[in-house]
């Protein structure tokens, strides 16, 4: 389903509503059965390397060969994502991860199964999570109208912290009952479901005149439109803070279970059920939050309650007060994460939204991934409580930073392609590969106005940048006070096709508002150059 007009609100729409999409619903119930799937799987495979081997770095290698994947291969995941068709991808991947479960759950069966097998094939099924996370994703403006995504994307929050407090309690019970084999048969067949949903599912082609980016300048395209994107930027950083010294409790939460709630793993298992409560009661909460506050409004109020679910964790050892906190520390974590996650898509064009998805989740598992050794550092020397507290009090001092990097609303951004910027006309058709491609845009300013040019065209450079000029300025001419050059560069022939395949409505709102300052009976004069020697590669950053 294409987006639907920008200028939809989100006020009339239900949290539930996006499960009216007959797509959506399948897509979302084939996701939750995966993910239940595999955290079932996790717990096999934990349980089984005990069995296997007495080494502790063995058993703490499995976490790692579940993770290590997305940090690898993160961003060349994304930049695939935006390069192939997005469904044939998810069916790739799906029968990969399906093929590397009915694997391990027949070798297992038969006694097969060594450690080292075990990290092989748990790292194969990592490496296919990799790949389709950030596609998972990048599809879902495509299969709900636009005022539905922020609720789509709760619900999918929902889904995965669901599955995250079903899972391993049915991993365990299915584990004790079967055994190994059983689980990893199991998780297999959660591929299926998928694999057949998104099979049947009847995607709306993407057109382009212009053959796929290659696999290094896609990545590089993807990079550089995060770093020129402010707001996009903002939104990263936010994670980082937000994620620094959240991620405490899933780091430490099994230690505070067990050393000062004196609780079992029955206890821990229910623990993590009321988080996943909490997290499904909050999407009710987020979707009133969203009607009377600002995204970064919410960001900062849910994050303020994190910060003292975790104090709240770290000073009152008392079961039922550590199951109100973990409820709302449920409700906080899901209202942040939908809110970044949901400004990231709504940020993102069609044409990068995978990569940029790629870049927050890297941000996100990465940084997950570092603070969690860090919390483990602080509890070995300071006790488990005392890093919870130093934890809350960190996230509580973190929200500063919401003064300086504010995630922006986006009501009204329309990022579709506008369509209205044609190819330019030559006399000769240059080669792809030739560049690199100097264009020139003159613009006569009556100096009255020249400081609001200025800062308009400036945004225009920013929009240059993003969609892939390596270099772009203004220049003033020192014989005439009304003349000015806006100066850009790209790599190559194709690569400037590509720009006015991607300049998106919003985009051309900024260029038209830089244009209104232009005086005469002509518009602005364009003059593309395309390089005349090969001995002289441009090949530096915007300055």
């Amino acid at each position: 389903m294409a987006e639907a007009d920008a200028t939809d609100t989100e006020d009339a729409v239900s949290v539930w509503q996006p499960l009216g999409e007959p797509v959506f619903r399948a897509m979302w119930t084939a996701a939750l059965v995966s993910n239940v799937g595999t955290w079932m799987q996790n717990v096999g495979a934990a349980w089984l390397m005990t069995s296997l081997t007495t080494s502790a770095l063995l058993v703490a290698l499995v976490q790692t060969a579940t993770t290590l994947p997305v940090v690898l291969v993160s961003l060349p995941a994304g930049a695939i994502g935006d390069i192939v068709d997005r469904r044939w991808l998810l069916l790739v991947v799906q029968a990969w991860m399906l093929i590397s479960a009915v694997i391990l759950s027949g070798l297992t069966a038969v006694g097969a199964t060594t450690p080292w097998v075990l990290l092989l094939l748990t790292f194969s099924l990592g490496f296919g999570t990799a790949f389709l996370n950030p596609t998972w994703q990048a599809i879902q403006p495509e299969l709900v109208p636009r005022k539905e995504l922020p609720a789509a994307i709760s619900l999918g929050a929902v889904g995965f912290n669901i599955a995250r407090a079903v899972g391993p309690a049915v991993g365990g019970l299915i584990l004790a009952a079967t055994g190994t084999a059983t689980v990893f048969f199991l998780n297999a067949v959660s591929f299926v479901a998928v694999f057949v949903v998104v099979y049947r599912w009847k995607r709306e082609p993407t057109t382009s005149e212009l053959p796929p980016e290659r696999l290094s300048e896609s990545i590089y395209r993807g990079v550089r439109f995060v770093r020129n994107a402010p707001a996009l930027r903002s939104v990263l950083a936010r994670t980082v803070l937000f994620i620094a010294f959240a991620s405490a409790i899933w780091a430490l939460l099994p230690l505070l279970v067990r050393n000062q709630l004196h609780l079992g793993a029955g206890g821990y298992g229910i623990v993590l059920g009321v988080t996943g409560l909490g997290s499904a009661a909050g999407i009710t909460v987020l979707e009133r939050a969203r009607k009377h506050f600002t995204t970064n409004q919410v960001v900062l109020g849910a994050s303020a309650l994190f910060g003292l679910v975790l104090v709240v964790l770290g000073t009152v050892h008392v079961v039922l007060v550590a199951l109100v906190a973990v409820a709302l520390g449920g409700l906080a974590w899901i209202s942040v994460l939908s809110s970044l996650n949901t400004a990231v898509q709504t940020l993102s064009p069609e044409w990068v939204r995978a990569r940029t998805l790629s870049v927050y989740m890297l941000f996100f598992l990465g940084g997950m991934a570092v603070s969690s050794l860090g919390c483990g550092v602080v509890a070995d020397h300071l006790g488990t409580p005392m890093a919870f507290v130093i934890a809350g009090v960190g996230l509580v001092v973190g929200l500063v930073g919401g003064i300086h990097w504010r995630i922006p609303e986006t009501d009204g951004l329309d990022l579709r392609p506008s369509g209205d910027w044609f190819n330019p006309r030559t006399e000769f058709e240059p080669p792809p590969d030739t560049g690199p491609v100097l264009v020139s845009v003159e613009y006569r300013i009556d100096p009255a106005t020249a400081d609001d040019f200025l800062a308009a065209v400036e945004k225009l450079g920013r929009v240059r940048r993003r969609n892939g000029a390596r270099y772009w300025n203004v220049f003033r001419d020192t014989e005439t006070d009304d003349r000015y050059l806006e100066v850009y560069l790209t790599g190559t022939w194709m690569a400037h096709l590509r720009e006015h395949e991607r300049v998106s409505v919003a985009d051309r709102e900024i260029q038209s508002r830089a244009v209104s300052f232009h005086v005469g009976d002509e518009p602005p004069q364009v003059s593309h150059f395309v390089s005349g020697t090969d001995e002289n590669q441009f090949d530096s950053e915007e300055t």
